[in-house]
């Protein structure tokens, strides 16, 4: 416990040990551990956060991030062809493949003596704009919502998961959709998964690429930093897609208005 403590999460950068295990309030907490490291921009890292051992863990999680960083790069462009728009154009609206970050999240899911009365982690889409998973290829937990009901994803060995986040959806004018998910905890068995975030820089307002937008669907979104949406987000906490829901209701609500 004195190790986690020396590493717990820091309000300002999020960086470090974090856990929900517990109760606050009396609500029964998320039931997992986690480790949330940022890998770019350079600025946001905290050396004090990152451990000293294993004494090769840093340059592993540098070299596994950048790897899938690069993976996160190919899979924009491939996105940007889907669409019908220039090769960068996904890239360009997070600011270039050297403006965008990174930031790498371990989960820790320890086993339940009650799983039917909490979750490993709660319902929720994810912020940024997108998320390279790898999970354990034995233990299931990852579920998403299809048709309005809870799909259980299937692990697949020596697979990357990848899930569409908010700010995709956003770029995309909901032609790209963020995928609601969640993950469940069992009796019998822990579960390790590792999360490597693709998001847009920072401080650059992100809307609706011009080219998807027209007299017949409008902009569904106004631009909104990523700073300004992962605040709003932290302030509310998980709640399933209500989050980018509700920008797309103030747009709408901005657009009525001038009609």
């Amino acid at each position: 416990m004195e190790v986690k403590q020396r590493y717990a999460n820091s309000p300002a950068t999020y960086e470090g040990y974090g856990s929900r295990l517990g109760f606050v309030n009396g609500v029964l907490l998320d039931w997992g551990d986690y480790y949330f490291l940022h890998v770019r921009p350079p600025h946001l890292l905290s050396p004090d956060k990152w451990p000293h051992l294993p004494p090769d863990l840093r340059e592993t999680t540098r070299e596994y991030s950048e790897e899938v960083r690069r993976l996160g790069e190919r899979l924009m462009v491939a996105m940007a062809v889907g669409l019908g728009v220039g090769e960068e154009r996904l890239q360009e609206a997070f600011g270039g493949g050297e403006g965008a970050g990174v930031c790498v999240r371990v989960n820790y899911y320890p086993r339940c003596p009650q799983p039917d009365l909490t979750l490993g982690l709660s319902s929720h889409s994810d912020p940024g704009g997108m998320t390279i998973l790898l999970v354990d290829d034995c233990v299931k937990g990852l579920q998403v919502r299809h048709a309005g009901a809870w799909v259980t994803v299937d692990p697949v060995p020596d697979a990357f998961i990848v899930n569409v986040g908010d700010q995709i959806q956003v770029v995309t004018n909901a032609a790209y959709r963020s995928v609601e998910h969640r993950v469940v905890v069992n009796a019998a068995d822990e579960r390790l998964s590792i999360a490597v975030f693709y998001n847009p820089k920072s401080d650059l307002p992100v809307a609706p690429l011009p080219e998807l937008v027209s007299p017949e669907r409008p902009p569904l979104y106004m631009p909104m930093t990523f700073d300004e949406y992962r605040l709003f987000i932290r302030r509310k906490g998980p709640r399933g897609k209500t989050q980018v829901d509700r920008l797309a209701a103030a747009a709408a609500a901005s657009h009525n208005q001038y009609r």
